[in-house]
């Protein structure tokens, strides 16, 4: 079966897809690709992203159709809105906002390559500001009975002008009121995964802590967070293995610009016991507004 990767779209360019037409290609992903479209009936331009009838199994269908569903239920300023979905002869597709703006992970790698040690990690504030604002679009999306599973800072856009964070792809999210899917494959990415997503167990809103928690360490930190890795599978392992070991740094020990406290909070986020973490997103946000103001 041919992959997303390899295909041609270029005769998709000028195609009417609901009430839009599509201009140009944005972006891949291994669950569809995304075009910019203009939406005829308001005048404005949009992303259109599609999953082509050639890819579909009963799981990437299920993922598609969960992504556009869970989002469109969403309304929150801090996640992507849907406003559309839809089927053509070729392809799903939904359609959303067009956000101005590059990824979250795009800004962590770009400190990373500072020439200056001490400007490799986001600025403190800078970040904490990102992750109150993550934290409470999560809690919205728990509330509502959803898990996301996948929060990492490629699924994170930050609006060029006004810097505001928008959590998009919830493809592997779980809908708490609903049936979980039937599937062998590990959700989520593996750096970001917590400890019972590996292992398949039940997993909660916690889960999404502890992405969390693991992408505040990550926008902090000038350094790797799992430097000596060598491989997805060995770091699944060393997950369940070293459990809250994990970490060998604290990000007081990488980061002079963070105190004890900033270790306490991140490091209950990561815990590898579920239980040990905070309870809500909430509780971890209130923290995390503590410590800013103290900066």
């Amino acid at each position: 079966m041919a992959s997303i990767a390899s295909m041609n779209f270029d005769h998709l360019i000028g195609k009417q897809v609901g009430t839009s037409v599509l201009l140009k290609e944005l972006a891949r992903g291994g669950m569809g690709a995304i075009f910019i479209a203009y939406q005829k009936t308001l005048k404005r331009q949009i992303a259109v992203k599609i999953l082509p009838k050639s890819l579909l199994t009963p799981v990437t269908a299920e993922f598609f159709r969960q992504e556009a569903e869970a989002a469109a239920i969403l309304s929150h300023p801090n996640i992507i809105p849907v406003y559309e979905v839809g089927d053509t002869g070729e392809f799903l597709f939904f359609t959303m906002q067009l956000v101005n703006g590059r990824s979250l992970e795009y800004y962590i790698k770009k400190a990373k390559k500072n020439i200056l040690p001490s400007r490799r990690a986001l600025p403190v504030k800078s970040a904490l500001n990102i992750m109150v604002q993550v934290l409470d679009a999560l809690e919205f999306a728990h509330q509502q009975g959803i898990i996301h599973r996948d929060v990492k800072p490629a699924n994170i856009l930050m609006e060029k002008h006004t810097k505001r964070p928008i959590l998009m792809d919830f493809g592997v999210a779980k809908v708490a009121k609903g049936p979980e899917t039937t599937t062998s494959i590990i959700l989520g990415t593996p750096g970001y995964m917590a400890p019972e997503q590996i292992l398949e167990g039940d997993v909660d809103g916690r889960a999404d802590i502890y992405a969390a928690g693991t992408m505040l360490f990550e926008m902090l930190s000038p350094e790797p967070l799992f430097p000596d890795v060598k491989s997805i599978t060995q770091l699944l392992k060393k997950k369940v293995k070293l459990k809250d070991q994990l970490f060998t740094r604290r990000p007081s020990d990488v980061n002079p610009a963070l105190g004890r406290e900033m270790d306490e909070i991140i490091l209950k986020a990561v815990a590898y016991d579920p239980g040990k973490r905070y309870a809500t997103c909430r509780e971890f946000q209130e923290r995390v507004k503590e410590y800013l103001k103290k900066l």
